[in-house]
């Protein structure tokens, strides 16, 4: 162990030193969620992105916008042009999936991604803020020193451990993660009478087959209630010890990794949510387990680069080539270091402010930040909230009904296919979602406060249905929503039928929101 180890300053900065390999995986992890997203998000281009679906630009301008954003995706109105952006933004993943060009892809996708959010909010959740902020803070990180395509013109690096202002924000990022969804998590369920997974299991919309297995046994949900809520209040604590980082870090990995996340996503309908956090941890892995993953991994790696198809040569008929002037001066570079770890670490201390702030908000008191001071963070979107199933976990299920009046009078389910309408209760009520984005929408989509949402919904649903013609013509559309309070120690609400939005053919009267 050295002597800079072993000073007061070595011991400080052991927990926010990080292995090259690590922030490697990281950039590759992070990468393939991009693309994973972008995937699922291109199949509503036109429902969720363009003037034709449920969120025109008009609609997006006047309710769910800040004057401090900016989106490209809201240049157009079109679907095509969202599909070109599409494109740009899985080209620039799958670059800085390969290390290409990886400082540009990073803030190329960055960019797009922040775009892309911001086009449509209505269908956000806490995983799109760690994806976004997983970007931001690759920015500055150089993961893309080693495993990656621009690695192979640069000599290999003297050391593998790095330490900068990023990555004790990268470090201090997921602990605030963890820490405000616990703080956030302050209702009686959580903290004292343990049913906040019963709840959350009560939820016909989320409940996937693993937590179906689980529901029908109350101590059990009652202890993993407890566990799970400690976890994410104590784990992190475990990231800022300086002694034995490499076992806390296997421990912090193999918790979230492989028990937490892994039990989110068998258990629960949450999208992408349990993939970003996976990958998140990526870059926490320490030296051993990268050793153990290199002996294993990089010859058969070597065996594949070495086998490359032959295919006639083809030469481009241009080349762009650019070239800086001249090297900078070291002290040029030592200037340029010192301000973006100056930038760095201003932005991790906005960071916190905003964490501290949103969990401050729900204290007698109030916030810590004035409105004025959240330019920065829409801006750069670097706002985020880590609120899931908090303060208690939601208590108004249901399910959607879309009946529509067909000319002949007919009472047709769209939700199901046009089959006719019935009021019991499916028998997979998540099925009725297409994917996680749509079961976002429809949560959104129940609030009050959203009632401006509505008519676009249902007027949306009204010219899909008639662009196919095998579809009997519908003169009349009801938003229905079955709602089904959630009732402690497995008791059973009556449904209640709440008609939320009602729009006619086009040429009639208006579509009327229910408030």
């Amino acid at each position: 162990m050295t002597e800079q180890s072993t000073g007061f300053w070595g011991v400080l900065r052991r927990p926010f030193v990080l292995d090259l390999r690590a922030l490697a995986l990281l950039r590759m992890a992070t990468a393939i969620v991009v693309l994973l997203d972008l995937a699922i998000r291109s199949t509503d281009l036109e429902a969720l992105y363009a003037n034709m679906g449920v969120l025109p630009l008009p609609a997006l301008l006047e309710h769910a916008w800040t004057p401090y954003q900016f989106s490209l995706h809201a240049a157009s109105g079109l679907w095509q042009a969202q599909a070109g952006l599409f494109a740009v933004a899985a080209g620039l993943a799958a670059a800085l999936l390969a290390g290409y060009h990886t400082r540009l892809a990073t803030v190329a996708s960055w960019v797009l991604l922040v775009s892309l959010q911001n086009r449509n909010p209505l269908i956000s959740q806490g995983g799109d803020d760690l994806l976004r902020m997983l970007l931001f803070w690759g920015i500055f990180l150089p993961w893309g020193r080693v495993w990656s395509w621009d690695a192979r013109a640069r000599p290999a690096p003297a050391r593998l451990d790095y330490f900068s202002a990023a990555t004790v924000a990268y470090v201090v990022q997921l602990a605030l993660l963890y820490w405000c969804t616990a703080l956030l998590k302050n209702g009686v369920e959580w903290t004292r009478d343990g049913t906040a997974l019963y709840y959350a299991f009560s939820l016909d919309q989320v409940l996937l087959p693993g937590g179906r297995l689980l529901y029908p046994y109350p101590g059990l949900l009652r202890f993993l209630t407890f566990a799970s809520y400690y976890t994410e209040l104590l784990l992190p604590f475990a990231l800022f010890l300086p002694v034995g980082v490499a076992r806390w870090r296997l421990l912090v990995v193999g918790v979230l990794l492989l028990g937490f996340h892994l039990g989110i996503s068998l258990t629960l309908y949450v999208g992408l949510f349990f993939l970003v956090n996976m990958a998140s941890v990526l870059g926490l892995l320490p030296p051993v387990a990268l050793d153990w993953l290199t002996r294993r991994v990089v010859p058969h790696a070597a065996r594949a680069q070495r086998w490359r198809p032959r295919l006639p040569a083809w030469q481009v008929p241009w080349r762009l080539r650019l070239e800086r002037t001249g090297e900078p001066s070291a002290g040029g570079r030592q200037l340029r270091r010192a301000v973006r770890e100056t930038f760095v670490a201003v932005v991790l201390a906005y960071v916190c402010w905003w964490n501290l702030d949103d969990v401050a908000v729900l204290r007698p008191a109030g916030g810590l930040m004035s409105a004025p001071m959240r330019w920065f963070g829409y801006l750069f979107r670097v706002d985020q909230h880590w609120g899931m199933f908090a303060p208690t976990v939601f208590k108004d299920d249901g399910w959607y009904i879309l009946e529509g009046t067909a000319a002949d009078g007919r009472q047709l389910d769209l939700n199901r296919d046009g089959a006719p309408v019935g009021y019991a209760k499916p028998a997979s009520v998540v099925a009725l979602f297409k994917n996680d984005r749509w079961r976002k929408y429809s949560e959104n989509y129940l609030f009050v406060s959203n009632a401006w949402m509505r008519p676009y919904y249902c007027n949306y649903l009204l010219r899909i249905w008639h662009e196919n013609p095998r579809h009997p013509s519908l003169r009349h559309l009801s938003v229905v929503y079955m709602k089904e309070v959630s009732l402690p120690d497995y008791q059973t609400a009556k449904p209640e039928r709440q008609v939320l939005c009602d729009c006619e053919l086009p040429g009639q009267e208006q579509p009327v929101a229910k408030k």
